[in-house]
């Protein structure tokens, strides 16, 4: 059964994710060097902050999960926490870059406590809002179609932060780049409040479980475990988020240390945002075609051959190496969408086989996974370059800058092929999701519709 949304809850919808994406593509793009060069610790602190508290947070999600699960309220289980978090998530948002007078005691526990929040406060807004999508509709291509949204929303935020944030930071630090920093994600922050609220008012939820099912978290979870698809995709999203957080997070010492220019990591993020937002754009229309699964492992072999670009073109070799990014994230953007449509395909291959509906805590244990990969990537990425020799603001030794080459080649090259070789063994076909989606829909008008408006 064929569920079509209008262009415009859509976009309000994609809304959502890019105000979700100013800070995330801060945290993947920025953090790492705000902490080391403008906070004042060192790599090997800030990696282990991202490692503890990452994985705390990727704990808190199934708890999110099951919580918006058992949500009721006027508005639908999930859309309401999109409303209720935009505010804490804007301050704390500002408050993470925010560099105090303390010592250097008193800056460790100010990092931990706010990293430690804004971790938190994004679980409490994001699985929910990750949710939506397998509830907004039951056609398994418009929830692609959706997904392609929000990428490119989400990417076009990451446009902003990684080409934009850092001649921000100069203009309005003025000399400053703690003060810099504190303006530039005041703003987007305030931007993620108003986006979210918009996503909000925007959409509206379709999918519900039975209302005759009975809540059990023990069932909730033997019922996830037993699903294959998402024991895949939970290995497939692990690897992914290392793979982007590892990359992420290295290019900009790369530029930096290696090339010389700063500045052209604005240019290099540039052009290659473009080229993803291309990618996805172009996703729903190859899934269609290709199939997710095989187009996924496509998008991340060639993501990975593309990775090892800066292995072997020289660090001054610029328009080389902008356009290797070119071509990488145009194969990588084509994947962005397919993650975030397969938790909706997961959700109903769960309850097709159990006649149970989870969507919060599928979609949640999935985001635990994303968490845990982010604080893999991040953590090993700062430990790599503590090993490395790598020393903040100062000129690095011929093996720190070789840490840094091998680290946005080769280790996170390595990573999106491990994602690659764990898809093949994802089972659900594009024929399997569309009987699925209309044997589910046979099903649910034995209990009616119960939209939540």
């Amino acid at each position: 059964m064929i569920q079509k949304l209008s262009a415009g809850e859509k976009i309000g919808y994609a809304l959502g994710d890019m105000a979700a994406n100013f800070i995330f593509q801060a945290m993947l793009a920025l953090q790492l060097s705000y902490y080391t060069d403008t906070f004042g610790l060192s790599a090997a602190q800030a990696g282990t902050l991202f490692l503890v508290v990452g994985l705390i947070a990727a704990a808190f999600n199934p708890v999110m999960g099951v919580i918006a699960d058992r949500t009721n309220s006027k508005w639908g289980k999930f859309r309401p926490w999109l409303l209720w978090t935009a505010v804490p998530f804007g301050i704390i948002g500002l408050l993470t870059f925010t560099t105090p007078s303390l010592s250097m005691t008193g800056k460790l526990v100010y990092a931990w406590t706010t990293y430690l929040l804004l971790r938190l406060i994004y679980a409490v807004n994001n699985v929910p809002y990750a949710s939506l999508t397998a509830v907004l509709t039951g056609d398994p291509d418009e929830r692609t179609s959706i997904a392609s949204y929000r990428q490119v929303a989400a990417n076009a935020a990451g446009f902003i932060v990684q080409a934009l944030a850092i001649p921000m930071v100069l203009y309005f630090g003025r000399g400053s780049s703690a003060r810099g920093y504190q303006i530039t994600m005041g703003l987007l922050s305030l931007l993620s409040v108003i986006f979210f609220i918009v996503a909000f008012l925007c959409t509206k939820e379709r999918i519900q479980p039975d209302p005759q099912q009975q809540t059990s978290l023990t069932r909730d979870l033997s019922d996830l475990f037993r699903n294959g698809p998402w024991v895949v995709l939970f290995l497939v999203t692990t690897f992914y988020f290392a793979a982007i957080a590892m990359r992420g997070s290295v290019m900009l010492p790369y530029f930096k240390y290696l090339a010389g220019n700063q500045d052209l990591f604005s240019w290099f993020n540039g052009f290659g945002l473009a080229a993803l937002i291309l990618g996805v754009m172009c996703s729903t229309w190859l899934s269609v075609r290709l199939g997710k699964r095989p187009l996924f492992i496509l998008s991340m072999a060639l993501s990975g051959l593309f990775n090892l670009a800066v292995l072997v073109l020289p660090p001054h070799a610029t328009v080389a190496i902008i356009t290797s990014e070119v071509l990488r994230q145009f194969c990588y953007g084509t994947s962005g969408p397919l993650i975030w449509a397969m938790m909706g395909d997961v959700a109903d291959y769960g309850e097709w086989k159990t006649g149970r509906r989870a969507t919060g805590t599928v979609t949640a244990a999935v985001v635990f996974a994303l968490w845990v990969g982010l604080a893999i990537g991040g953590a090993i990425a700062g430990w790599l370059f503590s090993y490395y020799g790598y020393v903040s603001n100062a000129v690095q030794t011929a093996r720190a800058l070789n840490g840094i080459r091998l680290t946005a080649g080769l280790y996170s090259g390595l990573l999106f092929f491990a994602t690659a070789a764990c898809l093949f063994f994802y089972p659900l076909s594009r024929k399997l999701n569309h009987s699925i989606s209309d044997e589910l829909a046979g099903r649910r008008k034995g209990f009616g519709p119960q939209s939540a408006s």
